[in-house]
């Protein structure tokens, strides 16, 4: 009796490590994805302000020369 219930706990186990894994491995591919995209998100937001921003002080020394 005790080998049985062994032998199914060790098969549920492997089975599961096995069935779990490319799922935890999906996941965290999914979310290193989704961080990515935050990231680069974020740094086109800096890029966008930068130049808005270099925009501004050239309008403002070009009118101030004119």
């Amino acid at each position: 009796m005790g080998a049985i219930f062994f032998c199914l706990l060790f098969t549920l186990t492997v089975f599961g490590f096995f069935f779990l894994l490319p799922l935890i491995f999906l996941l965290l591919v999914f979310v290193s994805l989704l961080l990515l995209v935050l990231v680069l998100l974020i740094l086109l937001l800096l890029v966008l302000l930068i130049l808005l921003l270099l925009v501004l002080l050239f309008l403002l020394v070009f009118e101030f020369f004119l």
